[in-house]
């Protein structure tokens, strides 16, 4: 492994440390994402989601279930 960083440090021009440093920002640093970018990528996963609309007398039903 240490070597792979060598060669990405040496093809970055950077120095060992600082390339570790960037691998590490580039993987945890969190990227911002803006509210309509948030809503347009929901959208999209709801969309392939194939699931009926639960109404609110049904959820209850399936809460107390078996409590009666």
């Amino acid at each position: 492994m240490y070597e792979q960083l060598k060669r990405a440090a040496n093809a970055h021009h950077r120095s060992v440390n600082s390339e570790l440093i960037h691998c590490l920002e580039k993987t945890f640093k969190p990227t911002p994402v803006s509210a309509a970018e948030l809503a347009e990528k929901a959208l999209a996963l709801r969309s392939r989601v194939l699931a009926k609309q639960v109404d609110p007398e049904e959820i209850n039903a399936a809460i107390n279930q078996g409590r009666e």
